[in-house]
């Protein structure tokens, strides 16, 4: 059964966390160097001075605990989720989040879409919301063994049954997109439609000559962007622990680990110190690092027959200018039953966090046709 949740940090904690900073012991820098090979340490340290001596971690908790959370057992993990009901009739949504973050993209978007009236939107349009932090990220419990996306998606159709939803949509970007595709594929008979903000790093073990040359092109482009921007990645796949090792010991290495993605995938970061460093402070206070990398070691070992596998239940893509490797509309019909795709004005690849009124706009557009589908 489910049980509410209230996050606590002890005065103790917060004080280890604080001597960790200020002891940091900064690498050189080369010069000139700024973002060029990796997080600007100038930056980082105006930053790490910040949360050690100005941010407010228990306010910023006070209101992540203002939105309805809990936990619950399933198949022998323990899930954290976030589950905010609409006050009237609504359509059941699950938002998969991604690397590196967790329930954390979707907290301000969670308004917007329950309560659309309150906005400015049709009250007609409102969603239950449940976020649910993958195992290994957030406030979920850290598995033994690394889960793949399939099998997230598998505790995801069991937490949706156990909350009284038999018919649901599905959305979600990065590794959350991978989920939402697999909830799709393993329970197209519960899903009315599935909405995502990429296509994934692309799979084909066909003749290249089948494909189209815009496919041929973005195929070349994600080689390409994995030769200068995938290092984080192949480690993740390969050697996580060697990282985690280092990352779950420093706050300070923690940092230039994940604001650096922050600031490459979106578009032009914009996010507040606080935005970053609660994002952060939730990595280092559950100690995931280390297990939500691991994940990718796992979905690395999924075999290319399930990667190949054809969406068929109604899909949607929303494709934001400062995400990464953007698929053109050949690929999303070949993978999938694409029914909608938009590109919309801005917007980076944390679009729910970074634009959260175009995005909750984008969810409500696509899934007004798909609400009859509940009964």
């Amino acid at each position: 059964m489910p049980e509410p949740f209230t996050s606590r940090t002890g005065p103790s904690v917060l004080e280890d966390l604080r001597t960790r900073l200020r002891a940091t012991r900064w690498p050189d820098v080369p010069e000139d160097a700024g973002w060029s090979a990796g997080t600007d340490i100038a930056y980082l340290r105006k930053l790490v001075t910040y949360w050690a001596d100005g941010f407010d971690w228990p306010a910023r908790e006070a209101e992540l605990n203002a939105i309805p959370r809990f936990t619950i057992p399933l198949s022998g993990h323990d899930i954290h989720y976030a589950h905010v009901r609409a006050t009237g009739p609504a359509l059941p949504l699950v938002l998969g989040h991604g690397w590196p973050d967790s329930f954390w993209r979707y907290t301000k978007v969670i308004p917007l879409l329950t309560d659309p009236g309150a906005h400015g939107a049709d009250p007609a349009d409102a969603f239950d919301v449940i976020v649910p932090d993958m195992p290994g990220y957030g406030y979920s419990s850290r598995p033994a063994t690394p889960l793949n996306s399939i099998a997230v998606a598998g505790l995801w159709a069991e937490l949706m049954t156990e909350l009284g939803y038999p018919r649901f949509g599905a959305a979600g970007g990065d590794i959350g997109s991978h989920v939402s595709r697999y909830l799709a594929l393993d329970h197209p008979e519960r899903v009315v439609a599935v909405h995502r903000t990429d296509a994934g790093v692309p799979i084909f073990t066909g003749d290249p000559a089948d494909l189209t040359p815009e496919e041929r092109d973005w195929m070349a482009s994600v080689t390409a962007w994995g030769a200068s921007e995938g290092a984080y990645a192949a480690m993740h796949r390969t050697k996580p622990q060697t990282a985690a090792a280092a990352l779950n010991d420093s706050p300070a290495g923690l940092a230039a680990w994940i604001v650096e993605k922050l600031r490459a995938w979106s578009d032009g970061f914009r996010f507040t110190d606080d935005e970053i460093l609660t994002n952060i402070t939730i990595y280092w206070l559950t100690e995931t690092i280390g297990s939500s990398m691991r994940m990718y070691r796992a979905n690395g070992a999924i075999p290319p027959a399930q990667l190949a596998r054809r969406v068929e239940v109604p899909s949607g893509f929303t494709l934001f200018p400062g995400d990464i490797v953007r698929p053109p509309r050949a690929w999303l019909d070949r993978t999938a039953n694409t029914v909608r795709v938009t590109e919309p004005e801005r917007g980076g690849h944390f679009a729910a966090f970074e634009e959260p009124e175009i995005y909750a706009r984008e969810l409500r557009d696509f899934f007004r046709p798909f609400r009859e589908r509940l009964s």
